[in-house]
């Protein structure tokens, strides 16, 4: 088992059993049910939040990539020129 699929489903479990334990907790049913629907909404928000964070890290990694290779083929490009003025100078 890799580690995203470990955590993934150790997130799982504790959220099951977050709820399983909000459900049986000696308080009223409309109590548990605010708490459940808070902790969803905190949910919510932190995947909200982690999709956001992995956007800018997946653009910032596409323009450094982009960049990259730019400067990959500007080397190759003036590797090629010099050596299209050698093979002329010779020739």
């Amino acid at each position: 088992m890799n580690g995203w699929k470990f955590w993934t489903a150790f997130a799982v479990g504790i959220a099951a059993g977050a709820t399983i334990a909000l459900l049986y907790a000696p308080q009223t049913g409309e109590r548990t049910r605010r708490q459940v629907r808070r902790k969803l909404e905190d949910a919510a928000d932190y995947v909200h939040d982690t999709a956001d964070t992995l956007g800018e890290r997946a653009i910032s990694a596409y323009k450094a990539s982009r960049e990259a290779v730019e400067d990959a083929l500007d080397s190759a490009s003036s590797a090629y020129s010099t050596a299209a003025k050698r093979v002329r100078s010779i020739v």
